[in-house]
């Protein structure tokens, strides 16, 4: 892939010496002797790592045993040291509490992940940022809202300021917001593929309820249409921030489309919920929606 970045000397620069400073902490930079790189370099939030302990407070990086990051290591063959994934539950491209997207990629320059024999990187992050100096993130605007029967998660919940407006979340924030750590990656993997993987879906485009399974039951929410407009403005920003930095991008909602919750054939699991995962990160895709996601990953860019 060519390098078209307007300012990409100057964008090199500051995402050098961001990430060099991480990698550096207080022990020393890097070895002189450049990183052959791993082969599979994965960086996101909860959606890529799809793993959690229930009822514990512990914030951990849990990777789910049918995580499409597992998946597709195994269809590409790979051994566990040939793959970096520095994924965690909460982590955002900047800001919050959780890995961010530099400190994610920080680490895996510690580590030697980055150089000439990587193949692949992908980031799959937006759901936990705050967007427009939004109070909250769209996740946490989101969950707040489920069980509110009164309140609600339409169009009045943003006028009220109980939810953020999805018109927020933009292509241009973000690419801004990604565009030096995807010099910095470019730079050290030169024959990447760096993907940005979009997320699957959850509820249909079109809907303006929420329906969600516990113990395999359905709930409905009758004004969810802000939560659904939170989905369908990410997945406008993450395929215009693809476009605007020349990434690569994975629609993961078209690959999943018709298989959210509530669907006959489910690909996304409920809240203990015996159809899909029981154990399953509610919310989050089960098995079956991993596997799409990991098959197409290998399809397109990792044969």
């Amino acid at each position: 892939m060519k390098f078209r970045l307007p300012g990409a000397a100057a964008s090199l620069c500051a995402a050098t010496m961001a990430i060099a400073a991480a990698v550096a902490g207080p022990g020393g930079a890097h070895a002189d002797t450049a990183p052959d790189g791993k082969a599979l370099v994965v960086l996101g939030d909860s959606f890529t790592a799809n793993g959690w302990t229930p009822f514990s407070d512990e914030k951990r990086c849990d990777h789910g045993d049918t995580a499409w990051p597992v998946q597709l290591a195994a269809r590409m063959g790979l051994a566990d040291d040939e793959v970096w994934n520095q994924s965690c539950p909460g982590a955002a491209i900047d800001g919050g509490d959780g890995y961010t997207l530099t400190v994610q990629a920080s680490n895996a320059a510690k580590t030697g992940s980055f150089g000439p024999r990587t193949k692949l990187v992908t980031l799959q992050f937006g759901f936990n940022d705050h967007w427009g100096g939004a109070p909250q993130s769209p996740w946490s605007s989101a969950q707040q809202c489920f069980y509110d029967v009164v309140g609600g998660c339409g169009p009045d919940a943003v006028a009220a300021g109980r939810m953020i407006d999805p018109g927020a979340i933009t292509g241009a924030e973000y690419a801004a917001r990604i565009d030096k750590v995807v010099t910095y990656i470019r730079y050290y993997a030169p024959a990447a593929r760096i993907v940005v993987v979009g997320y699957p879906e959850v509820f249909r485009p079109d809907e303006t309820s929420l329906c969600f399974d516990i113990l395999g039951l359905p709930v409905t929410q009758p004004q969810g249409r802000t939560v659904v407009e939170y989905f369908n403005r990410m997945d406008r920003a993450e395929r215009d921030a693809s476009t605007q930095l020349g990434l690569d991008y994975l629609d993961a909602r078209a690959l999943t489309a018709g298989h959210g919750l509530c669907s006959p054939q489910q690909w996304i699991n409920g809240v203990f919920d015996p159809q899909t995962k029981l154990d399953g990160l509610p919310f989050h895709p089960a098995p079956q929606g991993d596997a799409v996601i990991a098959n197409a990953l290998y399809e397109r860019y990792a044969r």
